[in-house]
C-alpha cells in the first residue's frame, strides 16, 4: 500500500511531553477523502489516552479527535464529496458496517469495535491509527462529514465529540419545547449541552460548584443556575426536572441529582468518572427514575448534529492556540482552566 509522510505532533511514551513527528498516512484510495486538516480540538480524552489513564494506549500517539478541514483530493468511486469542500472527521472512522448497530446508523457501538481516529487498530488497512494533530487525514467518505458553511470553523471542530455527546441523548430522549432540562457540570461538554437544549425549546438549569461558573451559565442561554453545595439552593428544583444530563468527569455523588428528577425523569451520564458511582436503590425506585448513559453518536446523527448547530448558531467557546502551546493546554486542561474548549490552528504547524 503507497503512503505519504505527514507533518504531526504526538508522543512516543505516556511520561514524555507531545512533539513534533511525522507519522505515515496511506494514500487516497477508491473511497477515501483525503482533508488538510485546518483546525482540531482538544478533548480531555486526547489527554486521558496520552497519559494512557484507561490502559491500553499505543504508541506513538498522535490525538486529535474533533477534525474540521477541506478536502484535497478523492478516491475514483467518492460521490459525497469534491475537492474544495469544506469536510470534518469526529471519533470514528471506520466500523465493521455489517453488525445490527452499524446497520442501524450507531456504528459508536459497533460489535466489532469501531475504528477510533487515533490509538485504535485499523482492521482494514492494518497498525494503528493517527489523529487530527497534523497536517492531514485520509479518511472512508462512509465516515466524514459536511462541515456547513456558516459556521466558523475553529468553533465547530469541537461540535465533532463534544457537541455529539450531548446532542444524542438530548436527541434520544425527545427534549423540546416544554422540557425541563439540568444539565450538570460547564465544561467543554456542559457549556455546548445548554446551547443544544435550549435550541430545542428546554427550560434549562445548570448545576456548578463553581460560584463564577454560575454567573456564566445565563451567557451560554441557561434560564436558570445552581450552586450544587448549597442545600438550600438544591431544593428548588426537587422532583421538577424531566431531563439531567450528567456531563462530569469526576467522582461525585449522582444521588442528589436523581431527587431532581420528575416521575419517570431520566438522567443520563456521559462524562467519564474514574471510578464507579453508587446509586441508592430508594433514588430510582421512587418516581420509576431511569440512570442512563450515552457515547457519542453514529454517523448520521453526527451530521445532523451539524446542520442543527448551523440553523440555530451554535458553537463551542473556544480558545485558539498554536501548536507548539499544546504541552501548556494539557497542563491548563488538566487543572480545569479552560473555558471552555482549547482548539488548535493547524496553520501552525508548518511553522
Amino acid at each position: 500500500m503507497e503512503t505519504k509522510q505527514v507533518k504531526a505532533f504526538g508522543t512516543e511514551a505516556s511520561t514524555q511531553p507531545l512533539k513534533e513527528m511525522i507519522i505515515e498516512r496511506r494514500a487516497t484510495t477508491a473511497h477515501d477523502v483525503e482533508i488538510e486538516i485546518l483546525f482540531c480540538g482538544i478533548c480531555h480524552s486526547d489527554l486521558h489516552q496520552v497519559k494512557n489513564d484507561f490502559g491500553g494506549a499505543i504508541y506513538p500517539i498522535v490525538p486529535g479527535h474533533e477534525i474540521v478541514g477541506r478536502v484535497t483530493a478523492i478516491g475514483n468511486h467518492v460521490t459525497k464529496f469534491n475537492v474544495g469542500d469544506l469536510a470534518g472527521v469526529g471519533c470514528i472512522v471506520d466500523s465493521c458496517r455489517t453488525c445490527n448497530p452499524c446497520k442501524d446508523g450507531f456504528e459508536q457501538f459497533c460489535e466489532e469495535g469501531a475504528t477510533f481516529s487515533f490509538n485504535s487498530i485499523d482492521q482494514t488497512y492494518g497498525g494503528h491509527t493517527f489523529g487530527g494533530y497534523s497536517e492531514s487525514i485520509v479518511t472512508d467518505e462512509k465516515y466524514v462529514l459536511n462541515i456547513p458553511k456558516t459556521l466558523d470553523l475553529a468553533s465547530a471542530a469541537p461540535l465533532l465529540c463534544a457537541g455529539i455527546t450531548v446532542y444524542s441523548p438530548l436527541n434520544h430522549w425527545k427534549i423540546g419545547k416544554g422540557s425541563k432540562v439540568g444539565i450538570l457540570g460547564i465544561g467543554g461538554l456542559g457549556h455546548v449541552a445548554i446551547k443544544i437544549a435550549k435550541a430545542m425549546g428546554a427550560f434549562v438549569t445548570v448545576f456548578t460548584t463553581s460560584q463564577l461558573k454560575v454567573e456564566d451559565a445565563k451567557r451560554l442561554g441557561a434560564d436558570d443556575a445552581v450552586l450544587s453545595s448549597d442545600p438550600e439552593q438544591m431544593k428548588k428544583y426537587l422532583g421538577k426536572l424531566n431531563f439531567i444530563l450528567d456531563t462530569v468527569s469526576a467522582k461525585h455523588d449522582v444521588n442528589i441529582y436523581l431527587n431532581q428528577l420528575t416521575v419517570d425523569g431520566s438522567m443520563v451520564l456521559v462524562g467519564l468518572p474514574p471510578e464507579p458511582l453508587s446509586i441508592v436503590a430508594f433514588n430510582v425506585i421512587k418516581g420509576r427514575r431511569s440512570f442512563a448513559g450515552s457515547n457519542i453518536g453514529g454517523i448520521a446523527e453526527t451530521q445532523e448534529m451539524l446542520d442543527f448547530c448551523a440553523k440555530h448558531n451554535i458553537a463551542a467557546d473556544i480558545e485558539l492556540i498554536n501548536i507548539q502551546d499544546i504541552n501548556t493546554a494539557y497542563t491548563r486542561l488538566e487543572k480545569g482552566d479552560v473555558h471552555y474548549r482549547f482548539v488548535i490552528d493547524m496553520a501552525s504547524l508548518k511553522k
